[in-house]
This record gives structure tokens, sequence and C-alpha cells, in this order.
């Protein structure tokens, strides 16, 4: 007896140690998404690599656009890859390596670069290695507990990525990146000497992202093992032909094909928003990287109060209804977000030294944070109800790819619409039909999960 429960004790320890592994991967990348893709370079790319905002915004989406489109096309492939080998931790090593060049690299994005093509391409190859190694590391959830337990998991760790977010980004603002003064949030120069005239405290946050990766990641690859799998493994071309019988077999799982439907909608519109937040502060608002900080950490702030709430909402009620909430709010700020410039909020003129344009889009992207991070944590949760259990990473990969299928279209969109039009503000109403189209789409999704797979022949998987 006593040995019995002594090995249930280390189990259980082996267990939670493993899931605060998995928890540190959030906890190591969310730096991409919140230094580099929204608070700190992309405003930086706007205004000091490229000096017109309007261009800037345009080359940032087809950059992104493009890609969002690369991985939408090896996604599932790799995943369905994965799947056959049963091995996932080779292409999160991979992926890691990829997301560490990228964002280092972009320590070369001086002031005025021409030609930006180098620095936008070394950009989307740390963003390439940073979503491909979040789909295998996603596809751990459900071995991390039970059902009812998932959402919860899920939550905490998207909660303690926005902690990672936030704590990079104060570090970020009281001691690297400068203001056009040339002085950081302390209102004191760059730490390390650096000079403000190159940009040099802004420009270390690539390494400073790349950094942050290679420390935060060692709990993950100590901690983190795969659990063996009593499958046998699969060839690749087998593995393949399974993904084929997927795809097809899509028709005949309408919940599963609904849900990979309605997120790769409202998903694409949320990025949208994180993606092009900043860029339009700076350009519609005026911001400086500072004051574009701040609003990041404000939004990143309620981000992890709300994925954690929404975790545990999650395993009372199931991922379904927090994600119809989360759209309803994303649709809601997604339209008030045209109606807030310098001359007028929500229709209402303002005086030109009035701070209630400021405050409006504080209050937006405190909502966008709290809604987007319940959002993403639910859906991952969903789709581990709707997948197959014996292909959970190459859903996963289908996840992003339903992710990324129209991922180039909501940037190109925004980048074809603001360059036509002229306007920053017109250019980013496409995201509001998106999250329509996916909240209605929502409609066709068991809450349960898919029942055509318990119906389908073990082999059907290999």
């Amino acid at each position: 007896m006593t040995t019995i429960t002594t090995e249930s004790a280390t189990g259980a320890v082996t267990l939670r140690r493993r899931v605060r592994g998995w928890m540190m991967f959030d906890f190591a990348s969310q730096p991409y998404n919140t230094l580099l893709i929204t608070f700190v370079f992309g405003p930086y790319f706007a205004s000091a690599v490229m000096d017109d905002p309007v261009a800037a915004q345009s080359a940032w989406g087809f950059a992104i656009g493009t890609a969002g489109l690369l991985i939408a096309l090896m996604a599932p492939v790799l995943g369905a890859l994965a799947d056959g080998s049963g091995r996932r931790m080779p292409w999160i090593w991979l992926f890691s390596a990829l997301y560490v060049t990228g964002s280092f690299a972009l320590w070369w994005a001086v002031p005025g670069a021409d030609p930006v093509w180098p620095i936008l391409l070394a950009f989307c190859i740390g963003l390439v290695g940073m979503e491909f190694a979040t789909i295998f590391t996603n596809a751990m959830l459900p071995d991390l507990g039970p059902r009812d337990a998932i959402g919860r998991i899920s939550g905490s760790g998207w909660a303690l990525g926005y902690v990672g977010g936030v704590l990079g980004l104060v570090i970020m603002l009281l001691f690297l990146a400068e203001n056009g003064d040339g002085v950081t949030l302390l209102g004191t120069a760059p730490l390390f000497g650096l000079d403000p005239e190159a940009r040099e405290g802004t420009r270390t946050v690539g390494p400073f992202t790349a950094l942050w990766y290679a420390v935060f990641m060692i709990p993950f690859f100590l901690w983190v093992r795969e659990r063996r799998s009593a499958a046998p493994r699969v060839p690749a071309g087998a593995a393949l032909r399974g993904l084929g019988r997927t795809i097809r077999a899509l028709p005949r799982t309408p919940g599963f094909s609904a849900f990979l439907g309605a997120s790769m909608l409202y998903r694409d519109a949320l990025n949208g928003l994180y993606t092009f937040g900043g860029i339009y502060a700076v350009g519609v608002l005026g911001w400086t990287v500072i004051d574009v900080g701040v609003f990041g950490i404000l939004a990143a702030v309620t981000g992890a109060v709300f994925a954690w709430i929404g975790g545990h909402a999650d395993s009372r009620w199931g991922p379904r209804p927090v994600i119809v909430w989360c759209i309803a709010a994303l649709l809601t700020v997604s339209v008030a977000v045209v109606f807030v410039s310098r001359e007028a909020v929500l229709g209402v003129a303002v005086g030109p030294e009035s701070a209630l344009p400021d405050v409006a889009f504080y209050v937006i992207g405190a909502v966008i944070g709290a809604a987007g991070g319940s959002l993403q944590a639910a859906s991952r949760t969903m789709l581990v109800r709707q997948a197959h259990p014996q292909r959970m990473t190459e859903a996963f990969g289908l996840y992003a790819l339903a992710g990324k299928a129209t991922a180039f279209l909501a940037p190109w969109l925004i980048g074809i619409v603001t360059l036509v039009s002229g306007s920053q503000r017109i250019g980013v109403l496409p995201l509001a039909l998106l999250f329509i189209a996916g909240l209605v789409l929502l409609k066709w999704v068991r809450a349960e999960g898919e029942t055509a797979w318990s119906q389908e022949p073990r082999s059907a998987s290999a």
C-alpha cells in the first residue's frame, strides 16, 4: 500500500511538473506577439523603418499574409507526419530555432532601411517558427489531464503567456525602447549605452525576444516528455494518405468542419486587430512607441485576467459559450475603433488637445485583450473536443490551416483597402465582417464534440 501511494504521489508530482512545463511555452513564446507583432516592433517599423504609415501598413500586411499562406499550406502536412511518427519534440526544437534566429535578426532593422524586404523576411522566419512550434505544443494538451480539466489548463497557460508578454513589454518600455526624445518611459537613456539616435534601444526588441524564448523554454524541454503511443508508427506516405482521408471526411463531420470554418474567420479577424492595432494608433492618433507600449500592457493585463477566468468558465460550462461571448465583444470593438480619431470619438467632436480619443482607445485595447485571450484559450479546448483522438497533431495542423487559410486575406484586404482609400480607419472595416461570419458558423458546432469519430474504424488512423 505504501509503495502504491508513493508511486501515485510521484506520478502526480510528475504530471504537475509536466503541466507547468507545457504552460511555460506560452510564457516563453508570447513576446513574439506582444513585442514584435503588436506593440513595439510593428509600430517602430511603421514610424521609423518606413516613414510613410500607409505604405508601411500595406507592406506589413502583405508580408504577414504571405507568411500565413506558407503556414496554412504546410501545417496539416507536418501535423500528419508528426502523428505518423509519434514524435513532436524534434519539430518543436526545429521551429524554436527558427523563432530565435528570425527574431534576433530584427536588430538590423535600422531607421530608413532600404530595401526593407530582408527585415520583413527575418520577421516572417521567426513568425513561421513561432506558429509551427505552437501547433506541436498545443497537440500535447489532451495528454495533460482529464476532459473537464483541459479548459482550465488551457486558460491558465494562456494567462501565463500574457504575464510573459506584460513582463517583457514592461522591461522594454522602462529600460530599452526610446521615445521621440530619445528616452525610455523612466525618462532615462536606454541601458548599455545604446544609441537613441540610431534607435538601438527599440531595435533590441528582436534579440530580447529571442533571448527570452531561449531562457524560458528550458523548463519545457526539461519537464515535458512525450507519452508513448500504443499505436504503431506510420510511414510518411501512409500518414499523408490519412490526412487526405480526414480532409475528404470533413463533409461527414459537420461539427468539426463548422468549427474549423468559424475559427478560420474569427481568428483571422482577431489577428488583424492584434497586428494592426499599434500601427493604427501610430497613424491615426499619433502615438509614440511608448504610448503603444502602455496600451499593450493594459491589453495584456486584461488578457491574463480574463484568460484565467475564461478557462475556469470553460471547465464549468464548456468552451462554446465562452467563444460566443468573446466574439460578440470583439465585434463591438472592431466597429467602435473606426469611430475613434483625434477629431471625434463615436461621433462626438473633440478638441485637438482632448485626451478622450486616447482613453477610448485604451478601453478598446482592454476589451481586445480580455476577449482575445479567453477566445483563443477556449478555442484550443474546443478543438480537442472536436478532433479525432488519435490524430491530434494533424487536427491542430488543420486548425492552423483554418487559422491561416484566410490569414492572408485580412492583412491583404486591410492593405488593399488602406492603399485604395488612403485611410487607415476605413482599412480595418473588413474585420467586423469576419467576426460576424465566424459567429454564424458556430451554430453548427456541437458543444460536446464530433460524434462521427467514435463510429470510425480504428484502422482509419493508419
